[in-house]
């Protein structure tokens, strides 16, 4: 069986990536990932870029974030969803209040029901579960970002409340999907919690120099990337003869999308008012790539990890680089890049370079060199073996 993968080297002359902002980690694997995931697995030491690119937003800029306060109250606020209307994780789980007798049936259920997932099916979910589980990293990252940073923790900043709000919605994700891994009896959850600590701990790095442009090109991306994502893990699901783990995707990616407007709504705004920097930071993030944020895990044991886990997302079709190009082409049309005029020189061949890339990366795919599947063990799935 062979398997079509992008090498790191064939996308190089399309996203050079500048040397103070990509995080450079020697892999001991010969493989190299599509333009999706083509980014260096962690060691067991603490990630280090060398010199990282910090405070790039012009202080003048601060006044913008500042002036569009009011516009968040108005139309980001109200894509919150009331915590009495939003969904629980115990809604799908066995329910502890059907007494012992009910609530082991109900795991038995559970269990009967995952029985026709694949091991691969597992490696993916647990990784999407790590994704979301690493919440706090995130809730940090956008805690850096000046002039929408939560400045006290609980401020009433209309930035900061989307914040808090977001993250709170966010952690039912990670919560439900890990309860209903542990449950189904098919992972090491010793080897997923120690994932978790090694990860949180060693950060997350997504190049978006403590600037909200950045931040927010990369949130669109990312929050649409993990919508579609959940919603091809129901599509497993339900092939699987899993209607429960299905609904549970197909819900978190409802989440995610809502999220995802979210976002490209506050692009939208920012290339209203600001569209040559908007403009460039959209370049400056497809340069660098758009990577998952939980990149650097590592389990203790394989600092491929996070490279053999995109390799099956891949190969399952769950998230791949043609995943890659759609979602830079829905963003091209949905903000209109295309028709954005009065830019700058420089803004203008951001905007060529955008609107060209997804071509590019398709024609990249047609010529992927074709590699051998191989085994390889995960210690989430108790170092079992699937193929990459």
């Amino acid at each position: 069986m062979q398997t079509t993968r992008f090498s790191q080297f064939d996308i190089k002359p399309i996203v050079q990536v500048s040397p103070t902002t990509t995080l450079h980690r020697k892999t001991t694997s010969p493989r190299r990932l599509s333009p999706v995931f083509a980014v260096s697995s962690p060691t067991a030491t603490s990630p280090s870029r060398g010199h990282q690119v910090t405070h790039s937003m012009p202080p003048e800029k601060l006044e913008i974030f500042k002036s569009l306060e009011s516009w968040v109250s108005e139309s980001i606020l109200p894509l919150r969803k009331p915590v009495e209307k939003c969904w629980q994780p115990i809604e799908f789980l066995p329910d502890p209040s059907q007494g012992p007798d009910g609530f082991t049936k109900e795991v038995r259920a559970l269990r009967q029901r995952v029985f026709g997932l694949s091991d691969e099916y597992f490696v993916m979910l647990v990784g999407n579960m790590l994704t979301e589980d690493a919440l706090p990293t995130y809730q940090t990252l956008f805690n850096t970002f000046d002039g929408v940073r939560d400045e006290t923790g609980s401020s009433p900043c209309p930035w900061a409340i989307w914040t808090r709000a977001w993250s709170a919605e966010e952690n039912r994700h990670g919560d439900l999907l890990r309860t209903y891994l542990y449950l189904s009896g098919r992972v090491d959850m010793l080897m997923i919690e120690k994932t978790l600590q090694y990860s949180i701990g060693a950060g997350i790095d997504i190049g978006a120099e403590n600037n909200p442009y950045l931040g927010f090109v990369y949130t669109s991306f990312q929050e649409r990337a993990t919508f579609l994502t959940h919603g091809n893990m129901a599509r497993l699901a339900i092939q699987g003869g899993d209607p429960v783990l299905a609904r549970i995707c197909g819900t978190i990616a409802a989440d995610e999308k809502r999220h995802e407007n979210a976002y490209t709504k506050i692009i939208e705004k920012l290339l209203e008012i600001d569209s040559n920097t908007t403009m460039l930071a959209i370049a400056n993030m497809m340069k660098k790539r758009i990577t998952m944020p939980l990149h650097l895990m590592y389990d203790g044991q394989d600092p491929n990890i996070f490279e053999y886990f995109s390799a099956i997302s891949q190969k399952e079709g769950v998230y791949t680089s043609r995943d890659y190009a759609e979602i830079l082409e829905f963003f091209i049309t949905r903000w209109e890049l295309e028709k954005l005029e009065g830019l700058t020189g420089e803004a203008r061949r951001a905007q060529d370079f955008v609107c060209g890339l997804p071509r590019k990366i398709r024609k990249l795919e047609n010529r992927a060199k074709k590699l051998e599947s191989r085994r390889v063990k995960f210690s989430w799935i108790f170092n079992k073996q699937v193929n990459v």
